[in-house]
């Protein structure tokens, strides 16, 4: 008999399941609106309609298991979903041992940038590296690791969350994410228009600054302008110190990029990151050989994780041996 893998993207805006091979090739997927507004019940009902429609009727495959990517925080080792943000009334939901009473297989769930950076080691950028750093730069920052060959979770699964770095930015605390990612080039662009500073911005939303989002300025400084320029520049600075902190941290082989802001924005944002980096890492052993890459399996990077999940038994199996095993 063959085996399959059931994987499941929980976000705020669907929820996605699909059959993946052992080699972690997706084989169909499924997907709906998660429509958290209606209800715990209502999304959880939704999760498992979704993975009933891939689930194998030949009779003749075996589920392995069921992997989830989820928003956090949660705990990876319970299984447990905390308090998502973008989730509304998802409270210390047990979804692990939900799916696991329901389908009758190993069940694991983990969050979403975590997860992205386990795929990434397997199948995408970073595949054949042990020591790895994963940031996906979007409406948040988020992060995850491989050290040694395993996905680093810390005592309750909360660890790897390199978007919180915590940042003095003058007299107040920030955190990286509330200084590079999508959310904050807005904020700060209609702070100095708004203080009299000129710029397309304003006119590519017709004058109401409340339109304005990361995307908008990104696309302005794609098409030159100044104070878009100027705003991502210091964007990438932030992110490249954010990196120069990591590298003392976890000394990795390689950093990978994700997500919409360092997708769209790519040189604008990774030379001023670059070079941040050379200039404050105490020593050049920490970027002299160090790969900077942008993610490479795109949209599908979640599900290909939430497989990988079932693969690496939730991420305490080394990555070696589980390429080993897709390869054979």
């Amino acid at each position: 008999m063959s085996e399959a893998i059931i994987a499941v993207d929980l976000g705020g805006t669907r929820v996605r399941a699909a059959r993946l091979s052992h080699d972690l090739s997706i084989l169909t997927r499924q997907e709906t609106l998660t429509e958290d507004e209606r209800g715990l019940e209502a999304t959880l009902e939704r999760i498992k309609e979704m993975v009933r429609i891939v689930w194998p009727k030949d009779g003749e495959t075996t589920v392995e298991g069921i992997g989830i990517s989820a928003p956090g925080p949660l705990n990876p080792l319970t299984g447990v979903v905390v308090a998502p943000p973008n989730l509304k009334g998802w409270h210390n939901v047990p979804l692990g041992d939900m799916l696991r009473a329901e389908f009758g297989v190993p069940v694991y769930v983990g969050n979403d940038a975590n997860v992205a950076g386990l795929a990434e080691s397997i199948l995408g950028a970073a595949r054949g590296y042990r020591n790895v750093i994963f940031l996906t730069i979007s409406t948040g920052i988020g992060s995850g690791m491989i050290c040694d060959g395993k996905m680093l979770l810390g005592t309750v699964g909360l660890g790897a969350e390199a978007g919180h770095i915590i940042m003095m930015v003058g007299d107040e605390v920030s955190s990286l994410e509330k200084e590079a990612a999508g959310p904050a080039l807005a904020r700060k662009a209609v702070a100095r228009i708004q203080k009299g500073e000129k710029s397309q911005i304003a006119d590519m939303v017709n004058g109401d600054l409340a339109l304005v989002t990361g995307a908008t300025v990104g696309n302005a400084a794609m098409q030159g302008d100044v104070l878009a320029l100027d705003i991502v520049k210091t964007a990438g600075r932030v992110i490249g110190l954010g990196i120069v902190s990591l590298l003392h941290l976890f000394n990795p082989e390689i950093v990978v990029l994700g997500g919409g802001v360092s997708i769209n924005l790519r040189e604008l944002l990774f030379d001023p990151m670059r070079q941040a980096i050379r200039e404050h890492c105490i020593d050049r052993a920490y970027w002299e050989s160090l790969r900077i890459e942008p993610a490479a399996l795109g949209e599908n990077v979640s599900l290909i994780g939430a497989g990988a999940l079932v693969a690496t038994q939730g991420g305490v199996m080394d990555v070696a041996r589980v390429i080993e095993k897709l390869n054979s």
